[in-house]
């Protein structure tokens, strides 16, 4: 079966499709543009199955590289048959493709090679062969002092270092004891002697046993980097009498002197080599596994706050709070250009509360300021409270902002570049107050992995993470489309087919011949060819252009089709994206060609109704409880509003207003019983909340967004078969990626 049947297999759907997909991604198409733009040829497929398609054709490739290396390796060897070459082309996994070729793999000198050496292998394969024979008497034969084999039982324990790696190097038991390895290995992690009080947080897992296969990826994650701080020390295995038993049944052929031999080199090469090389398998497949629901988890959640809704374009006074260096305050006018900068000092120790507040007030006035955005860090609900008091006229919206990631923007060198003669506080109040203008357009300028929404995101695999992060910022780029001549090289970076340099190319271009005035004349930038101008343009937009439809989705390789509409309906196209009637008398079927179908004509419909159309929600103000604005100020049973931070596999964390994320584990996330936090919350997300438990000492908070949260009758999750302890979960740390995860779960 070649790959393009496999991936149709897998993921259920037609080799046609897959054909279209590998095709167009090998001619450097991009995800969202072919999903978007070239439904005819794939299918209408959407972006996670044309994602899913492009990650699996990419392993298997990987796959068919090593396969061609082992093939090339075992026939220079000379050892290549017919039925080996069959085999190695049959394995599917990486795994049983290594399996088979450990015993042609080039090793250093081992236990084997130095009884080989001293010319025991005869006897190996006759012990290994188990007939009937005086094992003792054969053996004594092979002694000899020149080679160093001066006893009969060195010429065994040689025999049995031989026949120690012929078993593990035997294709099949490995991959039956692999299988016992996941289906039953346990996980047992213990704290190193001495290291109880300076690995306090890991007191969880102190003396902690669970099975491999349900382990989830935070506790994986947990406990390796326990194992990786010195804390812990991490062991994974099966029952070895169960393992024993595995080999036995495979190897034991006689119950004679031979046999027991057998039986002694399985209980060697079982602690000696399986074992070791078994454990570290696992290790490496559950680390993956947990990488890939961690950064399924940061992907989701990175898309939930980059898709966040976006205030717009107002005039926007933005305060970055703090108590003895004072409040930064910056103003901006409706594109995010900074007018305005100066400090204030309303608090503790100067309290210059007068001066503050005239300030404000005068700039508010004098830049028409229409909402003013609070940095949620050290001193923010004070300062919030603070500009409550002051008068300001009832149709200025002050809104707190997440200004996680703030600070790393402002020591970037994109901050550097776009304010040079600014410092690093200036620049981190234009941040927050552009975060909420546009959270997307600000954000893509920080590293995603500082925003705050990852779970364990320096443990996972960097460039897995990067690729996976890659993907959903580009996804959300591509889906709210971007403004030509305002976007930052940044956010023009992730639309389809640009990338750094064409970016940087198209703002250069702006900055010297003024805005563009049509789709047509991007291509002037230079580097920006036909193949990238195909990819891009109908991701960015023109407001106010010659041609509207440069204003909308609608591809340039498609304006012939609506310019023949508008003519077929007499009419100009603009009216046409005016007049709903008019659209409505056109037959769609008319319009079809070799290249367009009714997918991509429904999705030239849809726009002209509503042409560029950001899919993002409607901003709605929040405010926190009044009065609440430190851990202190919590007591339990209080109910509060919050916004979602960050959501987990074991819960979700909520800011409240108190400096410190609060936590509702996912037991307490709903009435009824929930296995996916990410099923019923999202980042962003406006709820209310129970106080259930306040830690101060700690800083921990437990909340709740059940109904009657204290009612102990229903907790919420249905027992499991396996438990070994009471314990907490407290650790510390959209669909898209759901949906990918699942469909590659089908392929591991």
């Amino acid at each position: 079966m070649n790959n393009i049947q496999k991936i149709a297999n897998e993921l259920s759907v037609q080799t046609s499709q897959v054909e279209a997909v590998v095709q167009l991604i090998e001619g450097g198409a991009t995800v969202p543009f072919i999903s978007r733009y070239r439904k005819e040829m794939t299918g209408s497929l959407d972006e996670v199955a044309v994602a899913a398609i492009r990650d699996r054709s990419q392993q298997l490739e990987e796959l068919d590289k090593r396969r061609e290396a082992i093939l090339k390796s075992i026939k220079e060897q000379e050892k290549l048959t017919p039925e080996l070459e069959k085999e190695i082309n049959a394995a599917e996994t990486m795994a049983r493709l290594e399996d088979i070729y450990l015993p042609y793999k080039p090793k250093r000198r081992t236990k084997g090679t130095i009884a080989k050496e001293k010319g025991l292998e005869p006897l190996a394969t006759k012990i290994f062969e188990q007939g009937n024979f005086d094992v003792q008497a054969e053996a004594s034969q092979y002694i000899d002092e020149e080679k160093e084999v001066k006893t009969v039982e060195e010429a065994l324990h040689g025999a049995r270092d031989i026949m120690a790696e012929w078993i593990n190097e035997n294709a099949e038991a490995r991959d039956a004891l692999r299988k016992l390895f996941y289906e039953k290995g346990m996980f047992h992690s213990k704290v190193l002697t001495g290291k109880e009080q300076e690995g306090h947080k890991y007191k969880d897992y102190f003396e902690w046993d669970e099975p491999v296969k349900t382990a989830p990826s935070h506790r994986v994650l947990a406990m390796r980097r326990g194992e990786k701080e010195m804390i812990l020390m991490l062991d994974i295995k099966p029952e070895e009498d169960e393992a024993i038993y595995i080999l036995e049944k495979h190897f034991v052929k006689h119950e004679n002197e031979a046999g027991e031999q057998i039986k002694l080199t399985i209980a060697d090469a079982y602690k000696r080599l399986l074992k070791p090389s078994l454990e570290t398998e696992i290790r490496i497949l559950t680390k993956k596994k947990a990488d890939e629901e961690a950064i399924k988890v940061f992907s989701e959640n990175l898309r939930q706050l980059l898709l966040s809704a976006p205030l717009g374009q107002k005039n926007v006074m933005a305060v970055d709070p703090g108590f003895r260096t004072g409040c930064k305050l910056v103003c901006l006018d409706k594109q995010g250009k900074l007018l305005f900068n100066e400090a204030i000092f309303p608090h503790e120790p100067q309290r210059q509360v007068q001066k503050s507040a005239a300030l404000i007030l005068q700039l508010v006035n004098k830049y028409n300021v229409e909402a003013i955005a609070i940095g949620n860090g050290t001193a923010g609900r004070e300062t919030e409270k603070f500009i409550n008091e002051i008068g300001l006229p009832k149709s200025v919206l002050v809104v707190m902002v997440n200004e996680s990631g703030a600070s790393v923007y402002s020591a970037s060198d994109v901050a550097r570049e776009e304010f040079s003669d600014y410092d690093l506080t200036v620049r981190g109040a234009v941040s927050i107050g552009r975060r909420l203008m546009d959270p997307l357009a600000e954000l893509v300028k920080i590293d995603a992995k500082s925003i705050g929404v990852g779970q364990y995101q320096h443990d996972v695999d960097q460039n897995a993470l990067k690729s996976g992060l890659d993907d959903t910022v580009m996804s959300c780029v591509n889906a709210v489309g971007v403004e030509v001549n305002t976007a930052s090289k940044q956010l023009l970076t992730y639309v389809s087919g640009l990338g750094p340099q064409i970016a940087q190319n198209i703002v250069e271009y702006r900055n010297q011949n003024g805005p563009f005035k049509t789709k047509e004349e991007l291509k002037k930038v230079p580097r920006l060819g036909e193949k990238a101008y195909e990819q891009a343009a109908g991701f960015l937009r023109i407001s106010d252009a010659e041609n509207p439809l440069d204003s909308s989705a609608v591809h340039p390789e498609s304006y012939s089709i609506v310019e023949q509409m508008a003519k077929d309906a007499q009419a100009s196209i603009r009216d046409l994206m005016t007049g709903k009637e008019l659209r409505e008398r056109l037959d769609m079927k008319k319009y079809i060609t070799e290249t367009i179908g009714l997918p991509t004509l429904k999705d030239i419909m849809q726009e002209l109704a509503k042409p560029g159309r950001d899919p993002r929600e409607q901003f709605e103000a929040f405010t926190f409880t009044e009065g609440v604005n430190s851990i202190g100020d919590l007591r339990v049973g209080m109910k509060l509003p919050g916004i979602i931070t960050n959501i987990t596999n074991f819960g979700a964390f909520v800011d409240v207003g108190v400096h410190q994320d609060g936590l509702v584990h996912v037991s307490h996330l709903a009435d009824k019983f929930v296995s996916n936090p990410a099923e019923v919350v999202s980042v962003a997300q406006k709820v209310e909340v129970t106080v259930l438990e306040v830690d101060e000492a700690r800083k921990r908070i437990s909340l709740s967004m059940k109904k009657d949260p204290f009612n102990k009758e229903s907790e919420g999750r249905p027992k499991g078969k396996f438990s070994t302890k009471k314990r907490e979960e407290k650790t510390p740390e959209g669909d898209f990626q759901a949906k990918l995860a699942a469909l590659k779960g089908k392929f591991g």
